[in-house]
């Protein structure tokens, strides 16, 4: 048997940090037992699903490198296959013509609320002769659901979990327009798309005791499932914005790499042992869904920082240069970036985040005269711009390599009685504009002869 999963998104909003987490279980225990990972867009709500919506799913997933085998499914377009399929239940005895009004159902509804307990439909229709039927009205189909006995479902991940068929209705299969319902079309979809593993989120387990007893109305074999704990927030409340980010490309905006989010997610209910930073090859060799937790995973955006700085410093510095030009809004063939890719093995060891690299790469794509934050104009006192005079001629003697630059500074500071701090922050200021950057031999190195000299220089003339 060939494993298949699917991961099947609603285009209706956003794709949020929990809909990515199935997506990578799915795409995880599908690549670990060298199986197929599907795509289905379930865009069955016209009114809601947009194309937007479509493309920021399809964006995320690109982001987050999950590629998925095949063709992307989308549920709309077979609509005459779910319409087809439920008729054949109907023809077989499985299903019904329903007749019930709006005022019908209206009042079971207001019956059930009176009552304090849930609705379920029991239609006169279920074994009412369909000649009896009000004239010029369409019906909708329902599954003849069984009345007696239990729905069992052996989950993967929840262990066995059954409810009493009695606490299930008839649930609508096709629309009188004849749209099908949702939970029909996900049966019959699964069903002709050979999925041999469910792996979804727990809120869909009640769907899934319906979604067997269609399975067992076609004589079709249900695919097994897992269903996984929904994500809450540090408070144990369901995950909202209030908590933070809850979209994927929000995280991305957020400066934090697709593989360290990933890794996070993969993390957050699921565990092998210590292992805590774990590679894509290494997620795929270790995955399946015995290490999945039943109980609800809270987000910890701290330990993500510090999982996406780990990330950062493992990242390329090709890579990551480019990431800090397109956030720096810098074309090609900006003289920074040359710059920024020299000092990127240090910008990264104190970085956490892209947001967090950037901001302390962007001295190296300045203009003279160069802006001083608070800090950093306070070191420029008159004693300390007239010592940067003296030290800009000692500089434009040396090579500008950073070993010499090392050896310059440490000469100067020697020869004027200072210490090699009381020369760097000053330098530091007028080279950056802040008292933060990599080592001051490095970055002077970065910036150049010319360049260093300008911002030195720049300092005196203010």
């Amino acid at each position: 048997m060939t494993v298949r999963t699917r991961f099947a998104p609603s285009p209706t909003g956003l794709l949020h940090i929990g809909g990515a987490r199935t997506a990578l279980f799915n795409y995880l225990f599908a690549r670990h037992h060298g199986g197929e990972f599907l795509l289905r867009i379930e865009d069955t709500d016209k009114l809601r699903s947009t194309d937007a919506a479509t493309k920021v799913i399809l964006d995320g997933l690109d982001w987050l490198g999950l590629a998925h085998d095949g063709q992307t499914v989308y549920q709309s377009s077979r609509e005459a296959r779910h319409a087809e399929v439920a008729r054949q239940m109907l023809e077989a005895g499985n299903a019904y013509h329903c007749y019930l009004s709006a005022d019908e159902l209206k009042a079971m509804r207001e019956q059930a609320a009176a009552e304090g307990r849930p609705l379920r439909v029991v239609s006169p229709w279920r074994d009412r002769d369909p000649a009896e039927a009000p004239p010029g009205v369409t019906p909708v189909i329902r599954l003849k659901a069984p009345r007696e006995g239990e729905t069992v479902v052996r989950d993967l991940v929840q262990g066995e979990v059954r409810v009493a068929n009695t606490e299930l209705d008839d649930l609508i299969i096709l629309r009188s327009d004849g749209t099908p319902t949702y939970l029909h079309a996900v049966v019959v979809d699964d069903h002709d798309m050979a999925i041999t593993h469910v792996i979804r989120g727990d809120d869909h387990l009640t769907n899934t005791f319906r979604q067997v007893q269609i399975y067992q109305a076609m004589g079709w074999t249900p695919p097994e499932f897992a269903h996984i704990p929904l994500i809450h927030g540090a408070d144990g409340a369901k995950l909202s914005k209030r908590h933070g980010a809850v979209s994927v490309l929000e995280f991305r905006e957020q400066g934090f790499l697709p593989e360290a989010l990933c890794n996070y997610l993969l993390r957050l209910g699921w565990g092998h042992g210590d292992a805590e930073v774990l590679s894509r090859d290494e997620a795929i060799a270790l995955f399946d869904l015995d290490g999945v937790g039943r109980a609800a995973s809270r987000m910890d955006y701290a330990k993500l920082t510090h999982i996406n700085g780990i990330w950062l410093r493992r990242a390329d510095d090709d890579r990551l240069t480019g990431e800090v030009a397109e956030r720096l809004h810098l074309p090609a063939n900006h003289p920074a970036l040359p710059r920024i890719r020299q000092l990127m093995p240090g910008l990264k060891e104190r970085a956490k985040t892209l947001v967090d690299l950037a901001e302390s790469a962007a001295f190296l794509a300045k203009s003279v005269p160069i802006a001083m934050d608070a800090k950093a104009a306070a070191q420029l006192t008159p004693e300390n711009r007239a010592m940067l005079g003296d030290l800009a001629a000692a500089l434009g003697e040396t090579d500008f390599s950073a070993q010499a630059l090392d050896a310059a500074l440490r000469a100067f500071a020697e020869t004027t009685g200072r210490k090699l701090g009381q020369v760097a922050q000053p330098l530091r200021a007028a080279l950056t504009g802040t008292l933060s950057s990599p080592p001051i031999d490095a970055t002077l190195a970065a910036l150049g002869r010319a360049e260093s000299l300008a911002r030195i220089a720049a300092c005196q003339a203010d």
